[in-house]
């Protein structure tokens, strides 16, 4: 685990690490199909949290209807299916992404990473950026004039590559790249998710589980993106806490009850 300037206490970077350590002590006792079984379970949650976050309530049997195909199709359904299995099929590049030796943030894989992740993009191969100002949002943080995001798109990336940036430690680092998509806000969709799923892109290609902001945490989300950055690197460090301490509590009782 990188350790790197950070606004992260030596404290809460023993405990993450420690639970890094658990997890991987735990997973090396588990067969495949149990692992895959988890990863199946994770990316579910993932994507239910992830749309909550956007205030698209999805239920687990709509989540596996458009995912594993399980029972009938309703048709009122088929836009939200497409959303689902689009989200889930970007969580798989961003992986495939993150699995790279040299991970860089550039914008043409920004702009990938959105249209895969927005169904009506299918087929575009030229992205734009959000050319409207959005009265009605989700989020109430000010974000960016139409006219001032590829300026703005564009330093973003600059600065994600630079020398100070990847002296952060990764948690400090994803959480700064995350604030600097949501803050510009660069599509009239999907903005949210995309800069989740690049900063769980830099988690992962750090050696990190995915980082899943819980709907739970909704409201204070919001708020801190209002913040100075310190207050969303909080709340990542304390989802992340919270998700190892599950996941480490979840496969320990699955390997006791496959020994037992």
């Amino acid at each position: 685990m990188k350790k790197g300037s950070t606004l992260i206490s030596k404290k809460n970077l023993e405990v993450l690490e420690s639970l890094q350590t658990q997890l991987h002590d735990v997973r090396q006792n588990l067969p495949d199909d149990y692992l895959d079984q988890y990863w199946h379970e994770l990316v579910l949650s993932w994507i239910y949290h992830d749309n909550a976050l956007e205030g698209v309530v999805l239920t687990l049997q709509e989540l596996k209807t458009s995912l594993e195909g399980a029972g009938n199709l309703d048709l009122s359904m088929i836009p939200e299916s497409e959303i689902i299995i689009a989200h889930r099929n970007t969580i798989d590049y961003v992986i495939e992404l993150s699995r790279k030796k040299k991970l860089q943030i550039t914008l043409p894989l920004i702009k990938e990473i959105y249209r895969q992740l927005t169904p009506d993009e299918e087929g575009n191969k030229q992205i734009s950026y959000r050319r409207e100002t959005l009265l009605h949002r989700l989020y109430f943080h000010e974000i960016s004039p139409p006219e001032k995001i590829s300026y703005r798109m564009r330093k973003m990336v600059e600065w994600a590559g630079s020398a100070q940036a990847r002296k952060l430690h990764p948690i400090h680092y994803a959480a700064e790249v995350h604030s600097k998509i949501i803050t510009i806000y660069p599509f009239s969709t999907n903005s949210g998710k995309l800069a989740r799923l690049v900063m769980n892109m830099i988690l992962i290609h750090h050696g990190f589980e995915p980082l899943i902001i819980h709907a739970t945490e909704r409201q204070r989300y919001y708020e801190v993106l209002q913040e100075p950055i310190k207050a969303l690197v909080r709340l990542l460090v304390e989802s992340m806490k919270n998700s190892l301490e599950s996941t480490v509590k979840y496969l320990a009782q699955t390997q006791s009850r496959g020994t037992g």
